[in-house]
């Protein structure tokens, strides 16, 4: 079945011509009009949206159906009503696509969208503005340019990508991919891999009860690592960075192998056992050996920077 999204009369048209309303991050537009909708989907269910120039937020709910609040906006009333929000619905499956008009115009879309609780997030698309995502059980994968992507409450894998912004998951259960340039990285997960790709920003991440079959990546240029690992048993970590820090922080009774390396700045252990070369070594450009019993191998590198390795 496929549907239109009403369009509903502009309020005070005549009185928005002198001046701006912000409706989304990217808007600084004279026209808006407000949009609204729902549909039946089921349970596990898979939502896509595809969006430009605005800010997209979607929050899980217990309805067994989808509810699409939005404000379109531009800065001419004709370009106003040349853009389009469709929406394709089925109990399965709903996909809703704003178009862009032709030509360069200060115009786009703003959504707040209450999905159900089960659904999968097939792929949530902006540019120039924000996602954010709060209550869902169910696998993401968010994309969006120049605005920032910050996921809560996820239970489900996660893939987002953006540039010019930061990502930020609290109280993600599952596996983690997330990707950005200049923008920071701060994630707090259990239970999954978590990979982590940023340049001239900073990663601080904090796992729990995380899954010892899958690897933690982190990469950054430019920008510090902080890395907490609080579980009894430790992953496979590979950190990496340039011209700035490392922090790994470990429980007191961790059991790993350690590889670190920088240049022209030191490493240092709180861990007493830590070997290199059969001699405990404290503060120097590089480290190899082992604490407690062994284990996964933690392996850290940067230039022009110190590692420290902490216990929680």
């Amino acid at each position: 079945m496929r549907s239109y999204i009403l369009r509903l009369p502009l309020l005070g048209a005549m009185g928005l011509l002198c001046g701006c309303i912000y409706v989304g991050d990217w808007d600084s537009s004279a026209f808006r009009e407000d949009f609204h909708s729902t549909h039946p989907l089921d349970a596990g269910g898979r939502i896509s949206v595809e969006s430009f120039n605005g800010s997209i937020e979607v929050v899980g709910w217990e309805q067994n159906s989808v509810e699409i609040n939005g404000t379109k906006h531009a800065s001419f009333r004709r370009t106003l009503e040349d853009i389009k929000v469709d929406v394709d619905s089925t109990p399965a499956a709903i996909r809703i696509h704003a178009s862009r008009p032709d030509g360069l115009h200060n115009a786009g879309v703003r959504f707040s969208i209450r999905v159900p609780r089960k659904a999968v997030l097939e792929l949530i698309s902006s540019s120039n503005g924000r996602i954010d995502v709060d209550g869902v059980e169910g696998n993401a994968r968010l994309h969006t340019s120049n605005g920032g992507i910050r996921v809560q409450r996820l239970k489900g894998n996660l893939e987002a990508e953006t540039s010019n912004g930061s990502i930020e998951t609290q109280e993600l259960t599952g596996n983690a991919n997330l990707r950005t340039s200049n923008g920071a990285v701060r994630g707090d997960a259990s239970g999954g891999s978590f990979e982590a790709v940023t340049s001239n920003g900073r990663i601080e991440v904090r796992l729990t009860d995380g899954a010892t079959t899958w690897p933690v990546r982190l990469h950054s240029s430019n920008g510090h690592i902080e890395l907490s690992l609080d579980s009894k048993e430790l992953p496979e970590v590979r950190a990496s960075t340039s011209n700035s820090s490392i922090l790994l922080r470990l429980p007191a009774s961790a059991n790993a192998r350690v590889r670190a390396y920088t240049s022209h700045s030191p490493v240092s252990s709180e861990f007493d056992e830590l070997h290199a070369d059969g001699e405990r070594r404290r503060a120097h450009s590089e480290m190899e050996g082992t604490i407690g019993r062994g284990g996964p191998l933690l392996d850290l590198e940067t230039s022009n920077g110190p590692i420290k390795i902490q216990k929680l």
